[in-house]
Protein backbone atom coordinates (compact mmCIF):
# COMPACT_ATOMS: atom_id res chain seq x y z
CA UNK A 1 0.00 0.00 0.00
CA UNK A 2 1.83 3.35 -1.22
CA UNK A 3 1.71 6.33 0.75
CA UNK A 4 3.54 9.20 -1.04
CA UNK A 5 2.80 11.60 2.28
CA UNK A 6 5.68 8.95 3.74
CA UNK A 7 9.05 10.45 3.93
CA UNK A 8 11.88 7.36 5.16
CA UNK A 9 15.06 8.00 6.09
CA UNK A 10 17.47 4.99 5.14
CA UNK A 11 20.80 5.38 7.51
CA UNK A 12 23.84 2.83 5.85
CA UNK A 13 27.18 3.11 4.71
CA UNK A 14 26.43 1.12 1.87
CA UNK A 15 25.91 3.93 -1.07
CA UNK A 16 24.71 1.01 -3.77
CA UNK A 17 22.36 -0.35 -1.35
CA UNK A 18 20.81 2.88 -0.31
CA UNK A 19 19.83 3.90 -4.11
CA UNK A 20 18.84 0.54 -4.77
CA UNK A 21 16.37 1.03 -1.33
CA UNK A 22 15.32 4.69 -2.76
CA UNK A 23 14.23 3.20 -5.81
CA UNK A 24 12.40 -0.07 -4.58
CA UNK A 25 10.56 2.32 -2.21
CA UNK A 26 10.31 5.34 -4.33
CA UNK A 27 8.30 2.94 -6.90
CA UNK A 28 5.71 1.99 -3.95
CA UNK A 29 5.02 5.74 -3.31
CA UNK A 30 7.99 6.61 -0.35
CA UNK A 31 10.14 9.53 -0.14
CA UNK A 32 13.23 8.44 0.66
CA UNK A 33 16.64 10.00 2.15
CA UNK A 34 19.93 8.25 2.40
CA UNK A 35 22.65 9.20 4.90
CA UNK A 36 25.92 7.47 5.37
CA UNK A 37 26.73 7.35 8.94
CA UNK A 38 24.74 8.26 12.50
CA UNK A 39 26.29 11.86 12.10
CA UNK A 40 24.37 12.53 9.39
CA UNK A 41 21.60 11.03 10.60
CA UNK A 42 20.95 12.26 13.52
CA UNK A 43 21.60 15.80 11.86
CA UNK A 44 18.82 14.77 9.26
CA UNK A 45 16.54 13.62 12.14
CA UNK A 46 16.65 17.06 14.05
CA UNK A 47 15.62 18.53 11.05
CA UNK A 48 12.30 17.14 11.26
CA UNK A 49 9.57 16.10 8.88
CA UNK A 50 11.22 12.16 8.93
CA UNK A 51 7.72 9.97 9.50
CA UNK A 52 10.28 6.54 9.58
CA UNK A 53 14.17 5.70 9.98
CA UNK A 54 15.27 2.48 8.49
CA UNK A 55 18.62 1.54 10.15
CA UNK A 56 21.43 -0.45 9.32
CA UNK A 57 23.31 -2.62 12.28
CA UNK A 58 26.97 -2.19 10.17
CA UNK A 59 27.71 1.33 9.74
CA UNK A 60 31.16 0.84 9.14
CA UNK A 61 32.74 2.70 12.16
CA UNK A 62 29.73 2.10 14.34
CA UNK A 63 26.89 0.11 15.30
CA UNK A 64 22.81 0.67 14.54
CA UNK A 65 22.00 -0.22 18.42
CA UNK A 66 24.15 3.00 19.17
CA UNK A 67 22.12 5.10 17.47
CA UNK A 68 19.18 3.79 18.61
CA UNK A 69 19.77 4.01 21.97
CA UNK A 70 20.39 7.56 21.41
CA UNK A 71 17.11 7.93 19.02
CA UNK A 72 15.03 6.14 21.91
CA UNK A 73 16.16 8.80 24.62
CA UNK A 74 14.44 11.46 22.68
CA UNK A 75 11.55 12.95 22.64
CA UNK A 76 9.44 12.38 19.38
CA UNK A 77 11.91 10.64 17.54
CA UNK A 78 10.21 8.66 14.64
CA UNK A 79 9.78 4.68 14.60
CA UNK A 80 12.89 2.93 13.44
CA UNK A 81 13.09 -0.48 11.53
CA UNK A 82 16.00 -2.09 12.14
CA UNK A 83 18.14 -3.84 9.31
CA UNK A 84 20.97 -6.22 9.36
CA UNK A 85 22.79 -8.93 7.24
CA UNK A 86 23.04 -11.05 10.25
CA UNK A 87 20.40 -13.55 11.03
CA UNK A 88 21.45 -14.05 14.74
CA UNK A 89 18.36 -13.65 16.69
CA UNK A 90 20.22 -11.84 19.78
CA UNK A 91 20.84 -8.77 16.94
CA UNK A 92 17.09 -8.81 16.42
CA UNK A 93 16.16 -9.24 20.38
CA UNK A 94 18.97 -6.00 21.48
CA UNK A 95 17.71 -4.16 18.65
CA UNK A 96 13.78 -4.15 19.75
CA UNK A 97 14.43 -3.78 23.54
CA UNK A 98 16.42 -1.08 22.81
CA UNK A 99 13.53 0.82 20.78
CA UNK A 100 12.90 -0.04 17.26
CA UNK A 101 9.59 -1.32 16.07
CA UNK A 102 10.74 -3.89 13.92
CA UNK A 103 13.38 -6.23 12.63
CA UNK A 104 14.36 -7.11 8.75
CA UNK A 105 17.08 -9.33 7.78
CA UNK A 106 18.87 -7.83 4.51
CA UNK A 107 18.63 -10.89 1.63
CA UNK A 108 18.54 -10.59 -2.30
CA UNK A 109 15.91 -10.03 -4.16
CA UNK A 110 12.21 -9.48 -3.77
CA UNK A 111 11.59 -11.18 -0.33
CA UNK A 112 13.72 -7.82 1.22
CA UNK A 113 11.95 -5.23 -0.45
CA UNK A 114 8.57 -7.06 0.33
CA UNK A 115 9.64 -7.65 4.10
CA UNK A 116 11.13 -4.09 4.28
CA UNK A 117 8.25 -2.64 2.81
CA UNK A 118 5.83 -4.52 5.38
CA UNK A 119 7.32 -3.11 8.33
CA UNK A 120 8.07 0.18 7.05
CA UNK A 121 3.87 0.38 7.04
CA UNK A 122 3.61 -1.78 10.17
CA UNK A 123 6.07 0.76 11.56
CA UNK A 124 3.84 4.02 10.56
CA UNK A 125 0.45 2.42 11.65
CA UNK A 126 1.97 1.87 15.24
CA UNK A 127 3.22 5.53 15.60
CA UNK A 128 -0.06 7.13 14.41
CA UNK A 129 -1.76 4.77 16.81
CA UNK A 130 0.59 5.81 19.59
CA UNK A 131 0.36 9.50 18.88
CA UNK A 132 -3.34 9.15 18.78
CA UNK A 133 -3.12 7.38 22.43
CA UNK A 134 -0.49 9.79 23.71
CA UNK A 135 -2.83 12.77 22.19
CA UNK A 136 -6.46 11.33 23.75
CA UNK A 137 -4.07 10.79 27.15
CA UNK A 138 -3.48 14.26 26.79
CA UNK A 139 -7.27 15.35 26.34
CA UNK A 140 -8.16 13.41 29.70
CA UNK A 141 -5.58 14.43 31.89
CA UNK A 142 -6.31 18.36 30.39
CA UNK A 143 -10.05 17.59 31.07
CA UNK A 144 -9.40 15.78 34.29
CA UNK A 145 -7.00 19.23 35.19
CA UNK A 146 -10.39 21.69 34.67
CA UNK A 147 -12.54 19.28 36.38
CA UNK A 148 -10.70 19.43 39.39
CA UNK A 149 -9.96 23.43 38.87
CA UNK A 150 -14.04 23.67 38.57
CA UNK A 151 -14.89 21.23 41.77
CA UNK A 152 -12.85 23.44 43.44
CA UNK A 153 -14.49 26.68 42.70
CA UNK A 154 -17.74 24.76 43.72
CA UNK A 155 -16.38 23.90 46.98
CA UNK A 156 -15.06 26.96 47.48
CA UNK A 157 -18.16 28.53 46.55
CA UNK A 158 -20.34 26.70 48.64
CA UNK A 159 -17.86 26.77 51.73
CA UNK A 160 -18.08 30.61 51.40
CA UNK A 161 -21.64 30.60 50.76
CA UNK A 162 -22.33 28.44 54.25
CA UNK A 163 -19.70 30.76 55.75
CA UNK A 164 -22.50 33.38 54.94
CA UNK A 165 -25.52 32.01 56.28
CA UNK A 166 -23.76 30.94 58.93
CA UNK A 167 -22.39 34.63 59.73
CA UNK A 168 -26.47 35.23 59.40
CA UNK A 169 -27.54 32.69 62.06
CA UNK A 170 -25.06 33.95 64.48
CA UNK A 171 -26.41 37.88 64.14
CA UNK A 172 -29.97 36.83 64.45
CA UNK A 173 -28.82 34.73 67.75
CA UNK A 174 -27.08 37.54 68.86
CA UNK A 175 -30.21 39.78 68.47
CA UNK A 176 -32.68 37.07 70.21
CA UNK A 177 -33.67 37.53 73.77
CA UNK A 178 -35.23 34.20 74.38
CA UNK A 179 -32.42 32.15 75.82
CA UNK A 180 -34.01 28.30 74.14
CA UNK A 181 -34.22 30.53 70.75
CA UNK A 182 -30.58 31.43 70.73
CA UNK A 183 -29.19 27.61 71.74
CA UNK A 184 -31.65 26.71 68.59
CA UNK A 185 -29.52 28.94 66.73
CA UNK A 186 -26.41 27.89 67.95
CA UNK A 187 -27.00 24.50 66.94
CA UNK A 188 -28.72 25.03 63.28
CA UNK A 189 -24.98 27.39 63.10
CA UNK A 190 -23.23 24.39 64.10
CA UNK A 191 -24.63 22.07 61.68
CA UNK A 192 -24.08 24.75 59.09
CA UNK A 193 -20.64 24.72 60.10
CA UNK A 194 -19.60 21.10 60.47
CA UNK A 195 -20.86 21.44 56.58
CA UNK A 196 -19.21 24.37 55.00
CA UNK A 197 -15.65 23.24 56.78
CA UNK A 198 -15.80 19.87 54.89
CA UNK A 199 -16.39 21.98 51.22
CA UNK A 200 -13.38 24.28 52.88
CA UNK A 201 -11.16 21.03 53.13
CA UNK A 202 -12.15 19.65 49.64
CA UNK A 203 -11.51 23.34 47.87
CA UNK A 204 -7.73 23.21 49.81
CA UNK A 205 -7.19 19.52 49.66
CA UNK A 206 -4.99 17.74 46.51
CA UNK A 207 -7.83 14.85 46.29
CA UNK A 208 -11.33 15.78 46.31
CA UNK A 209 -12.24 12.24 47.16
CA UNK A 210 -10.50 12.01 50.35
CA UNK A 211 -10.83 14.49 53.53
CA UNK A 212 -8.18 14.51 56.25
CA UNK A 213 -10.33 13.85 59.28
CA UNK A 214 -7.98 15.24 62.12
CA UNK A 215 -7.66 19.04 60.34
CA UNK A 216 -11.32 18.89 59.18
CA UNK A 217 -12.40 17.63 63.12
CA UNK A 218 -9.92 20.10 64.29
CA UNK A 219 -11.50 23.33 62.47
CA UNK A 220 -14.76 22.22 63.45
CA UNK A 221 -14.48 21.65 67.16
CA UNK A 222 -12.88 24.71 67.16
CA UNK A 223 -15.29 26.64 65.12
CA UNK A 224 -18.12 24.80 67.74
CA UNK A 225 -16.74 26.28 70.43
CA UNK A 226 -16.58 29.72 69.24
CA UNK A 227 -21.03 29.58 68.26
CA UNK A 228 -21.44 27.70 71.36
CA UNK A 229 -19.61 30.93 73.41
CA UNK A 230 -22.27 33.17 71.45
CA UNK A 231 -25.13 30.95 73.00
CA UNK A 232 -23.47 32.15 76.65
CA UNK A 233 -21.57 28.78 77.31
CA UNK A 234 -17.73 29.15 77.29
CA UNK A 235 -17.02 25.11 76.87
CA UNK A 236 -13.13 24.23 77.32
CA UNK A 237 -12.87 21.44 74.51
CA UNK A 238 -9.74 18.96 73.91
CA UNK A 239 -9.14 17.81 70.78
CA UNK A 240 -6.73 14.86 69.91
CA UNK A 241 -6.51 12.95 66.45
CA UNK A 242 -4.29 11.10 64.28
CA UNK A 243 -4.08 11.83 60.35
CA UNK A 244 -6.18 9.58 58.81
CA UNK A 245 -8.06 10.37 55.46
CA UNK A 246 -11.50 9.19 54.81
CA UNK A 247 -13.66 9.28 51.87
CA UNK A 248 -16.18 13.05 51.67
CA UNK A 249 -19.20 11.02 52.10
CA UNK A 250 -18.49 9.45 55.39
CA UNK A 251 -16.86 12.92 56.45
CA UNK A 252 -20.10 14.44 56.60
CA UNK A 253 -21.09 12.02 58.26
CA UNK A 254 -18.68 12.09 61.08
CA UNK A 255 -18.47 15.76 61.11
CA UNK A 256 -22.47 15.89 61.76
CA UNK A 257 -22.17 13.27 64.50
CA UNK A 258 -19.22 15.51 66.35
CA UNK A 259 -21.50 18.60 66.01
CA UNK A 260 -24.11 17.26 68.00
CA UNK A 261 -22.47 15.14 70.66
CA UNK A 262 -19.79 17.91 71.52
CA UNK A 263 -23.52 20.43 71.52
CA UNK A 264 -24.98 18.38 73.86
CA UNK A 265 -21.86 17.78 75.93
CA UNK A 266 -21.36 21.37 75.68
CA UNK A 267 -25.77 21.84 76.72
CA UNK A 268 -26.38 19.43 79.19
CA UNK A 269 -23.11 17.89 80.90
CA UNK A 270 -22.13 20.85 83.62
CA UNK A 271 -25.72 22.56 84.17
CA UNK A 272 -23.38 24.13 87.73
CA UNK A 273 -20.76 25.54 85.05
CA UNK A 274 -18.55 25.27 82.62
CA UNK A 275 -15.99 21.87 82.38
CA UNK A 276 -13.62 19.87 79.68
CA UNK A 277 -15.10 18.09 76.62
CA UNK A 278 -12.76 16.02 75.29
CA UNK A 279 -12.88 14.91 71.55
CA UNK A 280 -10.57 11.88 70.13
CA UNK A 281 -9.11 10.66 66.65
CA UNK A 282 -7.87 7.02 66.70
CA UNK A 283 -6.70 3.97 64.70
CA UNK A 284 -9.42 1.36 65.48
CA UNK A 285 -7.03 -2.41 64.87
CA UNK A 286 -6.96 -2.75 60.69
CA UNK A 287 -6.90 0.71 60.00
CA UNK A 288 -10.56 1.71 61.17
CA UNK A 289 -11.69 4.66 62.96
CA UNK A 290 -12.25 5.42 66.64
CA UNK A 291 -14.41 8.60 67.16
CA UNK A 292 -15.15 9.64 70.99
CA UNK A 293 -16.51 12.52 72.57
CA UNK A 294 -16.27 12.63 76.62
CA UNK A 295 -16.86 15.04 79.49
CA UNK A 296 -16.96 14.48 83.38
CA UNK A 297 -20.18 16.13 83.88
CA UNK A 298 -23.52 14.71 85.22
CA UNK A 299 -23.97 11.75 82.97
CA UNK A 300 -26.10 10.18 80.44
CA UNK A 301 -26.41 6.53 79.34
CA UNK A 302 -27.90 6.69 76.67
CA UNK A 303 -30.99 5.21 77.92
CA UNK A 304 -34.18 7.06 79.29
CA UNK A 305 -35.54 10.55 78.61
CA UNK A 306 -33.12 13.40 77.66
CA UNK A 307 -33.72 16.66 77.41
CA UNK A 308 -33.98 18.81 73.78
CA UNK A 309 -36.10 18.37 70.94
CA UNK A 310 -34.43 15.09 70.30
CA UNK A 311 -33.62 16.01 66.81
CA UNK A 312 -30.11 15.98 67.35
CA UNK A 313 -30.82 12.13 68.16
CA UNK A 314 -32.29 11.56 64.84
CA UNK A 315 -29.76 13.33 63.03
CA UNK A 316 -26.81 11.26 64.75
CA UNK A 317 -28.85 7.79 64.15
CA UNK A 318 -29.17 8.88 60.54
CA UNK A 319 -25.58 9.71 60.32
CA UNK A 320 -24.64 6.26 61.93
CA UNK A 321 -26.71 4.25 59.77
CA UNK A 322 -25.35 5.60 56.84
CA UNK A 323 -21.67 5.13 58.45
CA UNK A 324 -22.46 1.41 59.02
CA UNK A 325 -22.38 1.57 62.68
CA UNK A 326 -23.40 2.73 65.74
CA UNK A 327 -23.85 5.28 68.80
CA UNK A 328 -22.53 3.54 71.76
CA UNK A 329 -22.70 4.95 75.64
CA UNK A 330 -19.86 3.60 77.31
CA UNK A 331 -20.35 3.45 81.00
CA UNK A 332 -18.50 5.64 83.17
CA UNK A 333 -18.05 6.60 87.23
CA UNK A 334 -17.92 9.75 86.06
CA UNK A 335 -19.64 11.85 82.97
CA UNK A 336 -20.82 10.48 79.93
CA UNK A 337 -18.32 8.63 77.13
CA UNK A 338 -19.71 8.35 73.35
CA UNK A 339 -17.83 5.83 71.33
CA UNK A 340 -18.59 5.29 67.31
CA UNK A 341 -16.58 2.29 65.18
CA UNK A 342 -16.27 3.04 61.77
CA UNK A 343 -15.06 0.13 59.46
CA UNK A 344 -12.26 0.26 57.08
CA UNK A 345 -13.24 0.55 53.62
CA UNK A 346 -13.73 -3.20 52.04
CA UNK A 347 -10.84 -4.38 49.63
CA UNK A 348 -12.15 -4.25 46.36
CA UNK A 349 -12.61 -7.63 44.30
CA UNK A 350 -10.51 -9.02 41.82
CA UNK A 351 -11.73 -10.03 38.82
CA UNK A 352 -11.52 -13.32 37.67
Amino acid sequence: MSNPTITVLYIDDDAALGRLVQRFLGRRGYTVGHVLNAAAGLARIAQGGIDVVILDHDLGTSVGLDLLAELNGREGAPPVVYVTASSELAIAVQALKAGAVDYVVKTIGEDFEVLLASALEHSVERARLMRAKEEAEREVRAARDRAIVLLAEVNHRVANSLALVSSLVRMQASAVKDAGARAALAETQARITAIGNLHRSLYTSDDVRTVDLAAYLASLVKELGQSMSVAGQTPDIRFEAVPILAKTDKAVSIGMIVTELVTNAIKYAYPEGSGEIRVSLSQDGDHGTLLAVSDDGIGWSGQGPASGTGLGGKIMGAMARGLGTTIDYVPQPRGTRVVVKIAPEPEPELAD
